[in-house]
């Protein structure tokens, strides 16, 4: 299933970009491949945990555990963008890859799959992207630069706030009812905009949710439990912690270069706005992927077929550059890298702030 344009377009100068001639290039690209997930997510979940032992084995900033701590922060940085995936999949497929990206990355880093579940989704409606309904929506560019400094330093309280979600918000809830309603609105979503409140039916795959969030309650008093009691040594919470906090630093830095953030939130944007307000990095094989993992590189393109599994995503990125018969409109959303990606909003920020 793919997204169709806005019908409540507004008149402007852009053209409207080719969708029908794009989505007859790609539309066999749309099947996700079991083989490949479990593959991918298994192979970088295995890499990861074996790396935050072998870390935390290692002497302390010994090459080994240097090198072992950057494994372990790309691996499960890596494996935590599955959940991305997980809100696009067709409900009631993956189960079981649902099942076990909960058990072994999503719960253990705090961040178990329904709280991006029918969250994201919100994000790709053209009457909610880039408006003030879009919880991953802040319009950086015409802000203060210093709002986007804040937004990456907002990464070394996130593993914290996330303990707190988990291990003490869960159980009050539980005994104080009307805690539910507030905690559920206001920290059980991954999303950048701090005033966002999440809507009671924001569910699209998970109902089970409320499994997940105890397990991770217990998850985290286990652990924490064991750590205070002299069975774990505090290293293996304070490398939890600098794991985390890499990835939540990476992530918040592939956000920034995931759309432009032109648009103020009061009007929709038309599609074609839409697409061009979104970035693609095809950048280098090798590094790129580092940054921006699980396809996110065509960031652009997933705007345009939401539903397309990640491992095909650069296959349609070479097809509609080569076969559009006018791929203009296309090509605009294209960035060299992260930092051009960065500096281009970092300038316009910029701008947009000396002129006030």
């Amino acid at each position: 299933m793919t997204e169709t344009p806005s019908s409540t377009q507004k008149e402007n100068t852009i053209p409207e970009f080719p969708f029908n001639e794009a989505h007859n290039l790609v539309r066999d690209l749309m099947t996700p491949n079991p083989w490949i997930y479990w593959t991918d997510f298994l192979f970088h979940i295995s890499l990861g945990w074996t790396a935050y032992f072998t870390a935390l084995n290692s002497p302390l900033f010994s090459l080994w555990q240097i090198v072992a701590y950057v494994v372990a922060v790309l691996a499960f940085y890596r494996s935590a963008i599955f959940v991305h995936e997980l809100a696009h999949l067709r409900k009631g497929t993956f189960k079981n890859f649902r099942l076990a990206w909960n058990l072994i990355c999503g719960i253990p880093l705090m961040v178990p799959s329904f709280t991006y579940d029918g969250v994201h989704n919100e994000h790709h409606k053209p009457d909610v992207y880039g408006t003030s309904k879009d919880g991953e929506y802040i319009p950086f560019a015409t802000k203060k630069p210093i709002e986007i400094v804040g937004y990456i330093l907002l990464s070394f309280l996130l593993p914290v706030l996330l303990v707190i979600r988990f291990l003490l918000l869960t159980p009050l809830s539980y005994l104080f009812p009307p805690l539910q309603k507030i905690v559920w609105e206001r920290a059980s979503s991954l999303t950048i905009d701090p005033t966002y409140r999440r809507a009671a039916n924001a569910i699209r795959s998970d109902h089970n949710w409320r499994q997940q969030e105890a397990a991770t309650c217990i998850f985290a008093f286990v652990i924490i439990a064991l750590t205070l009691s002299g069975f774990f040594p505090y290293s293996v919470l304070i490398l939890w912690y600098l794991i985390t906090l890499a990835v939540f630093i990476l992530n918040s830095l592939r956000t920034l270069a995931a759309h432009t953030y032109r648009n103020p939130g009061k009007e929709k944007m038309s599609f074609a706005e839409q697409y061009l307000d979104s970035i693609n990095v095809p950048g280098n094989i090798f590094i790129t992927p580092l940054w921006a993992p699980v396809g996110l590189r065509y960031h652009a393109t997933h705007h345009l077929f939401m539903s397309m599994p990640y491992h095909n995503l650069g296959k349609a990125q070479r097809r509609l550059v080569n076969g559009l018969s006018d791929n203009t409109l296309y090509l605009k959303t294209l960035r060299s890298s992260l930092w051009e990606a960065l500096t281009c909003i970092w300038h316009e920020s910029s701008t947009a702030s000396s002129k006030r």
